[in-house]
């Protein structure tokens, strides 16, 4: 596996990939677990060469204390890298992604700043812009991103059909612990705690999906999440967003076709996030 920490290291390192077919891209801050493993692995599936990316992106934190305490764990994180067969991963400092005097964003006007975009102002903005950097510097012929970040896949997908760019993405399923958590690199920092607590954001969901399949409203659905996540006292209910998939418009009255379930807590200083996608 290559490590590549300039940009013209990736590239050279993908013009020699390309030899051997197409090249599949997984895009993270680092601190990996098995849910990216789950991304890397899909690539593999359909690429035989594979470009995983460790950036932790400055523009996408609201708060320098977050982006502080986000969890650097490089060393292991090449090492899972290797053992699942990556070809090249891309390091790059914070100068290389935004060089002195970079002033250009790239946001979805509307996805970026309703529902979860209201509970974190100009994280999307951030997201969507270093996706694009990312894309632009690989370019890769497909990227995969996991679907518990339900908001973020949308705003991925607006932002490559609105500006043409030639890259297929792909959504896989969330990985959960046997508890039901989404596994994300935020679960390194809970408290012990907040960890046990944790759960409570797939129990919610997991009632609010059988409201609507039950033929509720999408308001009954929403006070059976409430007061399921109110039981817990660790969890501190930020946003929570039942909408139609594939307009993102609230759901109003009983689902009749895809609805998606977003839900977001805070347990102590971290705040999780968590989805479900069904079909009635």
């Amino acid at each position: 596996m290559k490590i590549c920490r300039t940009i013209p290291e990736i590239r050279a390192a993908v013009a020699d990939l390309r030899a051997a077919g197409s090249v599949g891209l997984v895009t993270t801050m680092g601190a990996l677990h098995d849910g990216h493993m789950a991304l890397v692995a899909r690539a593999a599936k359909d690429h035989p060469s594979v470009v995983a990316t460790i950036f932790v992106n400055p523009t996408q934190f609201g708060e320098a204390a977050d982006l502080d305490a986000y969890p650097r764990t490089e060393d292991a994180d090449i090492a899972m890298l290797r053992a699942a067969g990556v070809s090249a991963v891309f390091l790059p400092d914070v100068a290389a992604i935004y060089p002195d005097g970079a002033e250009t964003i790239v946001e979805t006007t509307r996805l970026a700043r309703i529902l979860h975009g209201g509970v974190r102002p100009g994280h999307f903005r951030g997201v969507a812009t270093v996706v694009t950097k990312l894309f632009n510097i690989v370019q890769p012929d497909a990227a995969y991103f996991g679907e518990k970040d339900y908001q973020q896949l949308a705003v991925i997908r607006r932002m490559v059909t609105d500006l043409h760019v030639p890259i297929a993405i792909h959504g896989v399923p969330t990985v959960r612990a046997a508890d039901g958590l989404a596994l994300s690199s935020r679960n390194l920092r809970l408290a012990a705690e907040d960890r046990a607590a944790a759960p409570v954001l797939h129990r919610a969901l997991t009632q609010g999906v059988q409201v609507l399949r039950d033929g509720g409203t999408a308001q009954e659905a929403e006070a059976t999440i409430r007061s399921e996540v109110a039981r817990e006292a660790r969890a501190a209910l930020e946003g929570l967003d039942i909408v139609a998939a594939d307009t993102f418009i609230p759901l109003d009255g009983p689902a009749t076709g895809p609805v998606g379930l977003m839900i977001s807590a805070r347990f102590g200083e971290v705040l999780l996030i968590d989805q479900k996608e069904i079909t009635p």
